[in-house]
């Protein structure tokens, strides 16, 4: 009984996870789990250590 519970959190834990993921790409979200994705945006190219040097530190302050 103690496996099936154990079991059935997980599947809950990993389908919360999933739908997360699955919103957040519908959204249109490059960087999901990059807390400054939002700020940095597409100038990132999609990838949350693209921003560099001045950009960075201006768009994530």
């Amino acid at each position: 009984m103690e496996n099936i519970i154990i079991i059935a959190v997980l599947l809950c834990i990993i389908g919360g996870i999933v739908f997360y993921l699955y919103r957040a790409k519908k959204r249109g979200e490059t960087c999901i789990g990059c807390p400054y994705a939002k700020q940095c945006g597409s100038g990132c190219g999609g990838k949350c250590s693209g921003c560099s040097g001045k950009e960075k530190t201006a768009r994530h302050k």
